[in-house]
């Protein structure tokens, strides 16, 4: 499998110098997390589509993984277009591709697979969605009478009774490489915005009356960071599953709520963190080991 994660967005919204995919959630740039995404997968080509920013987002993805593949959006002008500039970094390559987006951090291992088994089962284009009980803005999943997925309608190009739907469209999708390059290049971009939208692939193919299908996450999993405030929310979100898969891990926390983890953190089990910790990048704790109040560790193994 093949990873394509689109991270050329102005995130004009942030009101920042920093590329948006460059702000950190757990000390990571969101990139990082989106990378750890593709990683799980067991990802053979990582492909970032950069345009804003695109040097340094560049530079921020090579240094977590040197093998990552940088193409530029100069002009944007959509997600198909955006993801239409990976052609030729994936143009030997013969699985499936799954897109991932730099500012979308928190899509889960068990889900991607979900997708790519759902691909193996005869669906030539898979998505993912979301139930949610405020659809707003998002583009709705219409499925069909046999459980299929018949289309993606953007929310400003949807009709009252399409707006009512509240399975909505995460913007992940997953297909074979050439049938997703095939499609890629009939999107036209006749619609509300001018844009070249990736989810028409999905029309496309039922067109021609080729399956497509839809898997269905959590809310939360699909969060994405477009201001300050997503960004608080989304480290907010990470911190507490930190903590709940720390306990469950048998480590004990004297006030849960007080400490702060790193995105990689490693901690053994029987350790003992008092209140008030922060941990910075790159610290292993061994099992047994106590960490005192008000520390604060960055680079460094700890041991009993």
């Amino acid at each position: 499998v093949a990873v394509v994660i689109l991270a050329a967005g102005k995130g004009s919204r942030m009101k920042s110098d920093v590329p948006k995919v460059l702000h950190h959630v757990a000390q990571a740039p969101l990139l990082v997390h989106a990378m750890q995404s593709a990683q799980s997968v067991d990802a053979t080509r990582i492909v970032v589509v950069t345009g804003c920013g695109g040097e340094a987002v560049g530079k921020a993805a090579q240094a977590y993984d040197p093998n990552t593949i940088i193409v530029t959006q100069k002009e944007q002008l959509g997600t198909a277009h955006a993801l239409k500039q990976a052609a030729a970094a994936l143009s030997d390559f013969e699985g499936d591709v799954i897109v991932l987006y730099g500012d979308t951090p928190f899509i889960k291992e068990d889900t991607l697979r979900e997708m790519l088994v759902a691909r193996e089962n005869g669906a030539r284009v898979v998505v993912l969605g979301f139930e949610t009980k405020e659809p707003g803005r998002y583009g709705r999943l219409v499925m069909g009478a046999d459980g299929g997925l018949n289309a993606i309608v953007e929310a400003k190009d949807a009709t009252p009774e399409q707006l009512a739907i509240n399975l909505c469209n995460s913007g992940v999708i997953c297909a074979n490489c050439s049938t997703l390059f095939t499609l890629i290049d009939v999107v036209g971009n006749d619609n509300a915005s001018g844009e070249y939208y990736l989810t028409d692939v999905v029309g496309l193919a039922r067109s021609t009356d080729d399956a497509c299908a839809a898997i269905i996450c959590t809310e939360a999993e699909t969060m994405g960071v477009n201001s300050r405030a997503d960004l608080a929310a989304a480290d907010a979100a990470f911190q507490a599953r930190m903590r709940i898969r720390a306990l469950e891990n048998n480590v004990t926390m004297h006030a849960p709520e007080t400490v702060f983890f790193s995105y990689d953190t490693h901690v053994g089990r029987d350790a003992v963190i008092e209140a008030n910790v922060v941990f910075g990048p790159a610290v292993t704790v061994e099992s047994g080991a106590l960490i005192r109040a008000f520390s604060h560790l960055e680079g460094c193994h700890v041991s009993q």
